[in-house]
């Protein structure tokens, strides 16, 4: 199955979760959408929101300067 991606790097919070939560809509269940983000905040407030909606993190993948890639099962 194909894995979306949706890159926020250089947006600041809340910015980040706003677009997801757009995007969010359009994911079928089963599939992976891979979320960039380099917002200090980014990581805590995706894994909040996965926690609240029911989502599943597969990956987080860490970079220099706060980026993180986190991988979710929809």
């Amino acid at each position: 199955m194909e894995v979306r991606t949706l890159d926020t790097r250089g947006l600041k919070c809340p910015q980040p979760m706003l677009k997801l939560a757009v995007q969010a809509p359009q994911m079928k269940k089963g599939e992976k959408l891979k979320v960039l983000g380099d917002c200090p905040t980014f990581e805590y407030d995706l894994r909040i929101w996965c926690e609240r909606l029911g989502k599943t993190i597969i990956k987080v993948e860490q970079s220099a300067n706060y980026a993180v890639t986190v991988t979710i099962a929809f």
